[in-house]
């Protein structure tokens, strides 16, 4: 079954208010994604399972917010966290291309030593990543994935009266190594 492994990295370059209220933070990960070719096909493209596990997750928030994540202060706080996705697709067109546009989705949680962008939030929190970008193949093994238009929203799902939860644009950047035998145009 072909299969690829990708250390991969995120940071974001902004926010917005859609589906969460927090602003003015920046989120950074590192970590490990599992791509596997499980799907079949579907609208052109091959479509594979994905599970991702980020032991680095940097949130660098306000030093003091309101309970709905807006900021009371210009002092800034760096907050480690872990993830983990266990679901998630790729879909990945031209995939036995030297360039090959993909659009990806995640779902996982996020945990944090402490409350984010509230004091009535939640240690643990829901996350779900979406992702379009390309993967260009640099040898028959290695490609090198370009993420450049991104979302990463994380939120506790009012598990708690209080949701503040964060919407960030992101660029993700990673080295993929390919497992299985594909043949390659």
């Amino acid at each position: 079954m072909e299969s690829e492994l990708i250390v991969e990295g995120l940071a974001s370059y902004g926010h917005y208010k859609i589906f969460a209220s927090g602003s003015d933070c920046k989120l950074y990960t590192a970590g490990v994604e599992y791509d596997r070719h499980s799907w079949g096909n579907f609208l052109g493209a091959r479509v594979d399972y994905v599970a991702e596990i980020l032991p680095v997750v940097l949130l660098s928030e306000p030093a003091k917010q309101d309970i709905w994540g807006s900021p009371l202060t210009y002092a800034r706080e760096l907050v480690p966290g872990v993830g983990f996705s266990p679901i998630g697709f790729r879909m990945q067109w031209l995939s036995n291309r030297a360039f090959k546009p993909y659009l990806e989705a995640k779902g996982g949680m996020l945990a944090f030593p402490k409350k984010v962008l509230s004091s009535e939030a939640t240690y643990e929190n829901f996350s779900l990543q979406s992702a379009v970008g390309a993967q260009v193949r640099l040898t028959d093994r290695l490609g090198l994935r370009l993420g450049l238009l991104s979302d990463f929203h994380f939120s506790n799902a009012f598990m708690v009266p209080v949701n503040p939860g964060l919407d960030v644009m992101n660029a993700n950047l990673g080295l993929s190594y390919h497992f299985g035998l594909a043949s390659r145009k």
